[in-house]
C-alpha cells in the first residue's frame, strides 16, 4: 500500500520532490486517484490551513505547501478525470475592478484547489460584467471577489448587481483586508472569509 501519510507530510513540509515521487509511486501501485487526493493532498493542505488559522505558520509556508500540492496535482489530475472524480465545486475568483493586489486571491485559489475545488482564476481588476459573462451558462457554484483597497470595495457591490441582472445563480463570497462580515451582509454577498483557510470552510459550507 502506498504511504499516503508520507504524501500529506510532504505537502505540509512543502517538499515538492517527495510529493511528486510519492504521487507517482502510489499511482504506479494502483492506488485510486481519489484516495491519493483525499488522504494525501487534501489531508496535508487541511493541516496547513489549520496551522495558518492558528498563526503557527505564515503565508510563505502556505505558498510553499501549495506549490508542492500543485506539482503533485499536475500528475494526479488526468487520473482523476479518467476515474470520473468530480471536483467538490466550481469556483471562479478574481479581484474587484480597480484592484491589482493578488497575493490574498492567489492564496485563496491555491487553498481551494487543495481542498478539491475546480478553480478558474480571472486575475486582477475584473470588471463586474466580466464576472457575469464568465459564469453565465456555466455550472459555476461559487464566485470569489477580493479587494485590498477600501476604494475598490464598491466594485464588489456592482459585481453582485451585475450577476443578479445576468440571472447568475452562483453564490458570491467576498474577502480582503478592509472587508467585513457587516459589509458582506450589506451588499448581499452569500459569504465572507477573513483569511484563506476560513475561505475554504465557507466555500465548503456554501456548496454543501
Amino acid at each position: 500500500m502506498a504511504d499516503l501519510k508520507a504524501l500529506a507530510d510532504a505537502i505540509i513540509k512543502g517538499d515538492q520532490n517527495t510529493a511528486v515521487e510519492v504521487t507517482k509511486s502510489a499511482l504506479g501501485e494502483g492506488t485510486a486517484a481519489k484516495s491519493i487526493l483525499e488522504e494525501g493532498l487534501i489531508a496535508g493542505m487541511d493541516v496547513v490551513g489549520e496551522r495558518f488559522k492558528k498563526n503557527e505558520v505564515y503565508i510563505p509556508e502556505v505558498l510553499i505547501a501549495a506549490r508542492a500540492m500543485k506539482s503533485a496535482m499536475e500528475i494526479l489530475e488526468p487520473e482523476l478525470v479518467k476515474a470520473g472524480v468530480k471536483p467538490v465545486g466550481k469556483f471562479v475568483i478574481g479581484t474587484a475592478q480597480g484592484d491589482l493586489h493578488d497575493i490574498g486571491k492567489n492564496l485563496v485559489a491555491m487553498m481551494l484547489k487543495g481542498a478539491g475545488f475546480e478553480v478558474v482564476d480571472l486575475g486582477v481588476d475584473v470588471a463586474p460584467e466580466k464576472f457575469a459573462e464568465q459564469v453565465k451558462d456555466t455550472d459555476t457554484q461559487l464566485i470569489g471577489i477580493s479587494a485590498l483597497l477600501t476604494t475598490t470595495m464598491p466594485a464588489m457591490e456592482k459585481t453582485i448587481k451585475a450577476l443578479k441582472e445576468a440571472s447568475v445563480s452562483a453564490k458570491v463570497m467576498i474577502g480582503g483586508a478592509p472587508v467585513t462580515q457587516g459589509y458582506a451582509d450589506k451588499i448581499g454577498a452569500d459569504g465572507y472569509a477573513a483569511d484563506a483557510a476560513s475561505a475554504v470552510d465557507v466555500a465548503k459550507s456554501l456548496v454543501a
